[in-house]
């Protein structure tokens, strides 16, 4: 069963318990949740990963249910060219959203926060770089790993693997996940196809990565 933190104003920033998913055990180093702050002192860092629950919807819905998580949407923070903070996140189209309204539109305003461990500190410059790359690439609603189009996790994915080198996060394809009461939507996405060997990277898969 998987824990995720639904907190009305002021909401506590948590990095989730996430217990498994298709009977894989996570890591032993990430099965602790650490609570990061309370959002009026949270103090963003260029490279933080943001995880939400978007409003429901038959697309949603699907993705929550598929993957036995809330996290149905990812971003990661990079500072404002203005100032302040946004959150790069493929949502429509791949763009910036500053931080405030990237937490406003998730269900209830809860998030989570994880943040990649020390080694990489050095690498989340060109993380992010790699990610701002890809503004205005629309999204991915086939959840394909071509660079056509992107979705979410994909974007993170992409970018930290093209400047580390690791993959972060496991990648599953659709027939790894609880698909069969979501296929009316997948079939209506794919023109009546039925991808179950699509490889993806999906938002719960990425937040298990041992490298947050």
């Amino acid at each position: 069963m998987q824990s995720f933190i639904h907190l009305r104003k002021p909401l506590a920033v948590f990095a989730v318990l996430l217990s498994t998913l298709s009977g894989c055990a996570k890591p032993a180093a990430t099965e602790e949740p650490v609570a990061i702050a309370a959002p009026s002192d949270y103090s963003p860092q260029l490279g933080d990963v943001l995880f939400q629950s978007l409003p429901h919807g038959p697309l949603i819905d699907a993705i929550e249910g598929a993957t036995h998580s809330k996290y149905s949407h990812c971003g990661i923070v990079a500072p404002g060219a203005k100032g302040g903070w946004v959150v790069v996140e493929a949502n429509g189209s791949v763009k910036e959203t500053p931080l405030d309204a990237w937490i406003a539109q998730g269900r209830e305003n809860a998030y989570a926060v994880y943040r990649y461990d020390s080694q990489y500190t050095d690498k989340l410059p060109q993380v992010v770089a790699v990610a701002r790359k890809w503004l205005g690439k629309p999204y991915d609603m086939h959840y394909a790993f071509d660079d056509e189009a992107l979705y979410c996790s994909e974007l993170i994915f992409k970018a930290f693997k093209s400047a580390t080198g690791e993959e972060c996060g496991k990648i599953v394809t659709l027939g790894d996940l609880d698909w069969k009461p979501h296929e009316t939507v997948i079939r209506f996405l794919e023109r009546g196809g039925l991808p179950l060997e699509r490889e993806m990277i999906t938002p719960i898969d990425l937040a298990k990565a041992k490298q947050l």
